[in-house]
């Protein structure tokens, strides 16, 4: 490894056994990342019983951790030429690991998302490292098994994440779906730096938008405060909320102005002005966000409303991904063949099959049921990245592709954190409505109430047992209405995606 560059100065590719090392460390370190964003969904009612606060106040556990990412993706371009790609990543992970291990021993769930926004913070550099340093160690006529390998672990990630949250939350504390990030974090590190430190890439002192990055952070923190607290605190009843809405939308003007004429924007707006990337990324965001939404909600409404375990709720996730995986490498050998914006159009249209078929869940529904939804949903993830990626880049210059996608990432995983908050308001908004229109027919004297209590006082039930088991079955009843008309908005919308999709132009085959 003295050696590590060929002929013209490139990076001669790895070979044998450590080829194998270093390809499995670096894929480890991707999907480590993954898991981490979606290991948490469906701890969170384990997460928050132990802490003693409410499941809603939980959903901070998940959008801390994406929106102290989505912040974070933007300076990584910044940080690989400043000081490497092998330094940034090493690092990265290495914090990372820190970060996991301060989650581990969370005493509040105040510290706990304090090192969750550490966590996202740290490890912008992640994904985008690993893939970088995945193609350079392959020779060129095997680079497409170097995505293949970085491809399976964001696929796998999602999905492996509330299997393995659920059984670790089921059978031992909460804290170890981060602990076990460390012999992980701890090994992919170390063999990247041993096997990869003479491959470091040439660095330079480059200049930071600080002012950018800043108001950035202001903005987007503010908004998502907005969104988390506003459904505890009545939205703009309150002055809280009031306050942050004006920093939100005040920061993000000045931001837009400052980046727009900064000489080295930290976020390079001017990227938007191609039809392709500005509606692509729309698309491709929005797209994201309902996909994030129901993957959040799903779980949070099995385990709170209909008595699944958190590993029986992260079962329900697996065949998506199952199918995902099988799809994925047929998909991207037709990617080139096939105009993207068709892909795409299929990613959505499943989509919606799946949102479409879970607004019809009713009281009977059973574990089959969930995973039939689940295994359309996985046709969705084998084609809309690679179908929402080509139509993005499209027309960009090859010098401004690294801002582009972090651009996209920024903004997947901001929308992302943004639906989160969202849909679990909406989830707890359409309950209460429909709880009180039940309330309105089943009550002390109406028909239904009086028939129901002598059913349940015939076999044994009290006068109180008898109206806390209705009322309980309203509840639930509630949460099964609203969650089935959340489902149905999603479809709905992933089906106006396909309108804004077709705007814009046919992409050139890639590369």
């Amino acid at each position: 490894m003295s050696d590590a560059s060929g002929s013209g100065g490139a990076m001669r590719p790895l070979h044998g056994p450590v080829l194998a090392v270093t390809a499995i460390a670096l894929a480890l370190g991707t999907f480590m990342q993954v898991l981490d964003s979606t290991i948490a969904n469906v701890s969170l009612p384990t997460i928050a019983g132990n802490l003693g606060v409410s499941s809603d106040n939980s959903t901070w556990v998940i959008t801390s951790f994406a929106v102290a990412n989505g912040v974070a993706v933007p300076l990584t371009g910044w940080l690989m030429g400043r000081f490497g790609v092998v330094r940034s990543f090493v690092w990265s992970v290495s914090l990372f690991t820190l970060a996991s291990l301060l989650c581990g021993i969370a005493w509040s769930l105040n510290s706990l998302i304090v090192f969750r926004i550490i966590q996202g913070a740290v490890s912008g550099p992640m994904i985008p490292g690993s893939q970088a340093l995945l193609i350079s160690i392959f020779p060129p006529n095997k680079r497409s098994t170097a995505l293949g390998i970085w491809s399976m672990t964001t696929l796998v990630a999602p999905v492996a994440g509330p299997i393995l949250g659920g059984w670790i939350c089921d059978n031992y504390h909460w804290s170890w779906i981060f602990l076990i990030n460390l012999p992980v974090g701890l090994a992919c590190a170390f063999l990247t730096k041993v096997n990869l430190a003479s491959r470091e890439t040439p660095t330079q002192k480059l200049p930071i938008d600080t002012i950018g990055v800043a108001l950035l952070i202001v903005w987007v923190g503010a908004l998502q405060i907005m969104l988390d607290l506003g459904k505890n605190e009545d939205w703009f009843h309150s002055t809280t909320i009031v306050v942050m809405a004006i920093i939100a939308a005040i920061g993000f003007v000045v931001w837009v102005v400052w980046e727009m004429t900064d000489e080295n924007p930290a976020v390079d707006l001017s990227l938007f002005r191609s039809r392709n990337f500005s509606l692509g990324t729309l698309a491709f965001c929005l797209g994201y966000a309902l996909f994030f939404a129901n993957v959040l909600l799903l779980p949070l409404w099995q385990q709170t409303q209909l008595g699944y375990t958190a590993t029986w709720a992260g079962l329900v996730a697996a065949p998506s991904g199952a199918v995902a995986v099988v799809l994925a490498p047929f998909m991207a050998r037709i990617s080139n063949k096939v105009d993207p914006r068709w892909l795409a159009t299929v990613a959505f249209v499943a989509f919606a099959v799946s949102y479409f078929m879970r607004a019809n869940f009713t009281a009977q529904t059973t574990f089959f049921d969930f995973t039939l939804p689940m295994m359309v949903q996985g046709i969705s993830m084998s084609v809309f990245f690679i179908a929402m990626i080509h139509i993005q880049l499209d027309g960009i210059a090859a010098k401004d592709i690294p801002s582009a996608t972090g651009i996209s990432n920024f903004a997947r995983i901001t929308a992302a954190s943004f639906a989160a908050s969202i849909i679990t308001t909406a989830w707890d908004r359409r309950e209460a409505l429909h709880q009180s229109r039940m309330v309105d027919v089943v009550h002390p004297g109406a028909p239904a109430f009086d028939a129901a209590m002598r059913g349940l006082e015939s076999l044994g039930a009290s006068s109180l047992q008898g109206s806390a088991i209705i009322m309980r079955e309203i509840v639930v009843q509630a949460y099964l209405l609203a969650s089935t008309d959340l489902f149905y908005i999603c479809g709905w919308l992933s089906l106006f995606m396909i309108g804004v999709l077709w705007l814009t132009s046919k992409p050139k085959p890639h590369g």
